[in-house]
């Protein structure tokens, strides 16, 4: 759409850490209040939070958004569930990975698209520890490998 915009609020680095991910979805969320202005200020935090499945919908769990300190309305508890909103083909796709062992929905990000506070949630598999430690070799022998081509074109 012309006029659309996409600014990236939170990234969920520690979820790209821990995780392998195999596919993401784009997705709405509900939000009350004055929730929208503190995720504008970029207070909101993603740490230990997930997506799970109950009564054919998808909620998010353990997001936390920081109360909007010029509110005049009523308070919202600043770690409630969350519903996210995803078709109802990419809610029986999301069903069925999650069905199969060892897959879990992570969020990955949340942003801006428009007016609208949107959520792409990741499907993936839990990294063991080794291949953690692979990952992070692989980044530093690549920064490493960037550094010394930097070097050689001055």
């Amino acid at each position: 759409m012309a006029g659309q915009y996409y600014k990236v609020i939170i990234n969920n680095r520690k979820a790209f850490h821990d995780f392998f991910f195999q596919e993401t979805f784009k997705a709405g969320i509900v939000l009350q209040g004055s929730e929208v202005k503190s995720i504008r200020m970029g207070r909101a935090n993603f740490k230990d939070s997930f997506a799970r499945l109950d009564k054919d919908e998808l909620w998010l769990y353990n997001m936390h958004i920081s109360p909007y300190g010029k509110s005049t309305g009523a308070q919202v508890v600043s770690d409630r569930v969350r519903k996210i909103l995803v078709t109802r083909g990419e809610l029986k796709k999301i069903s069925g990975k999650i069905a199969e062992k060892g897959m879990v929905a992570i969020p990955t990000k949340l942003f801006l698209e428009g007016n609208w506070v949107k959520v792409e949630i990741g499907l993936g598999k839990a990294k063991k520890r080794f291949e953690k430690r692979d990952t992070i070799m692989r980044k530093v022998a690549q920064r490493d490998i960037e550094r010394a081509l930097k070097e050689t074109n001055k």
